[in-house]
């Protein structure tokens, strides 16, 4: 009888394991669902950065003449009545003949 007991525990132990490695939420789908979710909050972490930069220059660009003047130059090359304007421009590199 205690025979039985024990073949039958030994029984369910192994039907237990089986689904633990090889069911449906086995160990290997876990780990990979844990590995797509720190991805994905990295991902989120990046975005909300970004987000948070964006919305830092449109509220800087509604409040403040500064940051457009400065888009202005950088983008379109303003210049102020009275600035002059220096362009560097590096000659062409001449390759060496052998």
């Amino acid at each position: 009888m205690f025979r039985w007991f024990i073949a039958l525990l030994l029984v369910i132990l192994l039907g237990l394991q089986f689904r633990l490695w090889f069911g449906d939420a086995n160990i290997m789908h876990i780990l990979n669902l844990q590995k797509q979710i720190g991805e994905q909050v990295e991902e989120n972490e990046r975005l909300q950065m970004r987000n948070r930069q964006l919305e830092a220059e449109v509220t800087d660009l509604k409040k403040g003449l500064s940051a457009i003047e400065e888009r202005a130059r950088s983008d379109q090359g303003m210049v102020r009545e009275g600035e002059t304007f220096y362009q560097l421009v590096e000659p062409p590199s001449k390759e060496i003949e052998n």
